[in-house]
């Protein structure tokens, strides 16, 4: 973002005036560590083909990172819980 061109908006009144500018380059970090997990994947597979294929391949490869990671709220750890949430999510049967 760029303090002037959110100061000229402010000025003209098209953005609100309580809007702060957060310049943390921890939290750019943690968006780019998850997003290399994903150029990876998609790298092996030479690139998506189409916007069509790439949104359920994206979603998948993000899903199976959450598990992996441990950020699902989940009745218990068990892997039994981790399939049927992937099952739910893309509507597979159990």
């Amino acid at each position: 973002a760029y303090p002037v061109a959110i100061q000229e908006l402010k000025e003209e009144k098209h953005m609100p005036e309580g809007i702060q500018l957060r310049q943390v380059k921890y939290l750019n970090n943690i968006v780019e560590q998850d997003h290399r997990f994903i150029k990876r994947r998609v790298r092996s597979m030479l690139g998506l083909k189409s916007f069509k294929t790439a949104i359920p391949i994206l979603s998948g490869v993000e899903a199976m990172h959450m598990v992996k990671k441990g950020q699902l709220v989940l009745p218990d750890k068990s892997v039994q819980s981790q399939k049927q949430f992937i099952h739910k999510l893309f509507g597979l049967a159990s």
